[in-house]
């Protein structure tokens, strides 16, 4: 998508005049457009959000699966929204301040985020969008691998910056803890089942 004249960088601005069935993110100004989701994909956001959702019921948390646009602080401290140049759709968000949701999403950082890579995507999960997330202050982040069947957890630690990640193995049966909400416990059995081989 080429850039209006004379703009070097795409903003919130730019996002909100974009078709409405084209998704896009943009980070840093740059803008990143989003593939369609496989059904293996799907299938595990599907089975992330049951898991979480029901976990929130009742909670002040709520879950949201994509697509959810989520407007993360400005670096600069620029107070004018429409210049944010920092606009992502995680495929799962736990927002816990209310008072930043509207009629387009989220305004500010969740408290945590879910990521479910794809071939075209992890170059921007695992580098792009972790160090995006670490410096917006996002407490727990997800990066799920469906061809591994694994998860790496990052924590935020208390200088900011994100601990070396856990691990976390379908193949070792393992259950997943989260760190920010520590009675949820999820079996990767539960994450990663399907209704057969799909891809």
């Amino acid at each position: 998508m080429p850039l209006p004249k004379g703009q070097h960088e795409y903003s919130y601005k730019d996002y909100l005049s974009w078709p409405e069935d084209e998704r896009w993110e943009i980070i840093d100004g740059i803008a990143y457009a989003q593939v369609t989701p496989s059904p293996l994909h799907q299938r595990i956001s599907g089975n992330l959000y049951f898991e979480l959702h029901g976990y929130l019921n009742g909670k002040q948390c709520q879950v949201f699966a994509a697509p959810f646009t989520v407007r993360l602080p400005m670096d600069n401290g620029e107070t004018d929204e429409s210049k944010n140049k920092n606009v992502v759709e995680p495929d799962l968000s736990i927002v816990c301040d209310k008072s930043k949701l509207d009629k387009n999403g989220y305004g500010g950082t969740p408290t945590l985020i879910i990521e479910i890579v794809s071939k075209s995507s992890v170059k921007c999960d695992q580098f792009i969008k972790l160090n995006k997330y670490e410096k917006a202050g996002v407490d727990e982040y997800w990066i799920i691998s469906p061809e591994n069947q694994s998860i790496a957890k990052y924590n935020l630690n208390e200088q900011g910056n994100y601990d070396k990640p856990n691990i976390y193995s379908m193949a070792d049966d393992e259950v997943i803890i989260s760190s920010i909400f520590t009675d949820l416990t999820i079996k990767l059995k539960n994450i990663f089942e399907t209704w057969g081989d799909i891809a």
